[in-house]
């Protein structure tokens, strides 16, 4: 007789089986197969079904005790279910098993299926939860892979240096290091930088550095205040600004880059630092509220691809005094009416991510969304009033107060020294 294959099995028909006297395996097959014979015809006849393979080997265990005996039958089998129960149930028709009276009890037809069911269950929620613990990337994630890798692609070569595509049209440069930290301006959106290349000063610095204002950004290392030195003796350098003390530029964060191009200084007072042997610490964000020390820059002169504008050289003031720093930090003193028309328009605004921009007689002149709200600004004339979904920040500011806005209201400010009435949805209350 063949053996069902056990890949095969569909069910598994488990019965118990008592007998009045002592009896072996070889008995109890015996009796399954000669009882069962004719009851359910030739095409269920069990020898048959075996032979074929829809029935399996018959397993019985079987124990003997003071002259009675009990076990288990398990058959095997790759019938359908209907046929399965049949055969099941001609199981409890058997009554002798050799010269003993015995009885069979169906105890279950088990599923042979379910224990491999369970299995591919159990092991699809392992693969689900993997693939739920890798998280999929935000829309925002993607769209900054992309601008990284564009903005990186534009890198190019400027007389044989690395430099931002910027570099030839631009009024004012950044001169770096080396090519990575180009390649890190570039990615937050400043297009005018250039590299170094070291300590040794290419000669063609001195050609391009003619006519421009130029911003050496070293890192804030001893090796950095080399390299602004070494470009003193070449180029025409207007301005230094450093990475914050024992960080490499290409390891700044978009917020470190600005603020260290916003707290740049003059030639001169980096000159006088080096003579005294005190070097220049930019600023920490408790301190910004303070009136600036001589030889800071009152703001930032970038050239990025959102903010193309130049200050003219007059507008800058390394020696800005105290009495007018100051001047710009008196608190914002609104009217009633004023702060509520502002907090009404704030509460509009709430979660839009947008700007509203008012002229001097209150009518609306545009909705426009937050990111665009400097680009608009430089477009629109006599702007009075900027209330926004979001933070006040110095691009804002800067935009703004060229445009000669009164009032800039935010959600939240950041501490800026300006002439605009600069209004927190705090100072609202």
């Amino acid at each position: 007789m063949s053996k069902l294959a056990p890949t095969s099995t569909k069910y598994l028909i488990r019965a118990n089986i008592k007998a009045t006297g002592v009896v072996e395996k070889p008995d109890v097959i015996g009796a399954i197969f000669g009882q069962t014979e004719g009851i359910l015809g030739s095409e269920l006849n069990l020898r048959e079904l075996q032979r074929t393979g829809k029935i399996g080997r018959i397993e019985v265990k079987i124990k003997s005790e003071q002259g009675k005996s009990e076990g288990t039958i398990i058959i095997p089998s790759s019938l359908n279910s209907s046929e399965t129960a049949l055969i099941a149930a001609t199981l409890e028709t058997i009554d002798r098993i050799g010269p003993c009276t015995a009885v069979i009890k169906l105890e279950k037809v088990e599923d042979a299926m379910e224990d491999k069911r369970s299995a591919v269950i159990s092991k699809a929620q392992e693969i689900l939860k993997s693939m739920m613990e890798t998280s999929e990337p935000s829309i925002e994630d993607v769209s900054e892979q992309i601008k990284e890798s564009v903005r990186s692609g534009e890198i190019t070569s400027y007389q044989g240096l690395p430099a931002g595509p910027d570099i030839e049209t631009a009024e004012s440069i950044v001169i770096v290091e080396g090519r990575a930290d180009v390649l890190i301006l570039l990615k937050y959106g400043v297009r005018n930088a250039i590299a170094a290349e070291g300590t040794s000063v290419p000669k063609q610095l001195a050609d391009i550095t003619k006519g421009k204002e130029t911003t050496v950004f070293v890192d804030g290392d001893r090796g950095g205040q080399l390299i602004v030195t070494s470009l003193l003796q070449v180029a025409e350098i207007d301005f230094v600004a450093r990475a914050p003390e024992g960080k490499e530029v290409e390891e700044l964060s978009k917020k470190e880059v600005f603020k260290a191009l916003r707290d740049k200084i003059t030639v001169e007072q980096f000159k006088l630092e080096i003579q005294s042997g005190k070097p220049h610490k930019p600023e920490s964000s408790e301190e910004k509220s303070e009136p600036r020390q001589p030889g800071r820059m009152m703001r930032p002169h970038l050239r990025t691809d959102r903010d193309s504008y130049r200050p003219r050289r007059h507008e800058s003031r390394p020696y800005e005094s105290r009495s007018s720093s100051s001047s710009y930090s008196k608190p914002v003193r609104l009217k009633t009416d004023q702060k509520e028309e502002f907090t009404k328009v704030l509460d509009e605004l709430v979660g839009t991510r947008a700007a509203c921009i008012f002229d001097a007689k209150k009518q609306l002149m545009g909705r426009v969304p937050v990111k665009e709200l400097s680009n608009i600004l430089r477009t629109i004339e006599n702007p009075h009033t900027v209330v926004f979904d979001g933070k006040v920040d110095f691009e804002i500011e800067n935009s703004a107060r060229r445009k000669g806005v009164k009032f800039l209201v935010g959600m939240e400010k950041e501490h800026i020294n300006s002439p605009v009435a600069i209004v927190s949805r705090e100072d609202l209350k």
